[in-house]
């Protein structure tokens, strides 16, 4: 695989993290531009992979109390990487930073089978905007 990094969040990355959510049609995030810099702002375990051509391939954005759960917000790799272990990879590196904790996440209803392949278990949970 071209050699690809695991950084940090910086915001000089956010143009890049918003063009991976457009391709990737998630149309929510994209159109709240604020907030979801805002989100990446205030997120504690944010990493963005830089691929060969110093572009993001992929980002996880996730919350941590550093203890007990790391919670993932979301995580997307360019359809270029896909394929070649970078989610797993990127869920490795920000597991390995807090080792101790549980790490959560939800997923859709096509990518349940990726987690269930990295040995993540299903459990229940719920979701209510404010508006609801």
């Amino acid at each position: 695989m071209e050699e690809l990094k695991i950084v940090p969040f910086s915001e000089k990355y956010f143009s890049e993290i918003q063009e991976l959510n457009k391709k990737e049609g998630w149309n929510q995030l994209v159109e709240r531009y604020k907030e979801t810099f805002d989100a990446w702002k205030n997120s504690n375990a944010a990493y963005v992979v830089i691929g060969p051509n110093e572009k993001a391939a992929g980002y996880i954005r996730g919350l941590t109390d550093k203890n007990v759960t790391i919670y993932i917000c979301e995580m997307l790799v360019s359809e270029e990487f896909r394929g070649k272990g970078l989610g797993g990879k990127l869920l490795k590196y920000v597991h390995s930073l807090y080792p101790r904790a549980r790490m959560e996440m939800l997923a859709s209803s096509t990518s349940h089978t990726f987690y269930e392949a990295k040995n993540f278990r299903p459990f229940y949970g719920f979701r209510k905007t404010y508006e609801e």
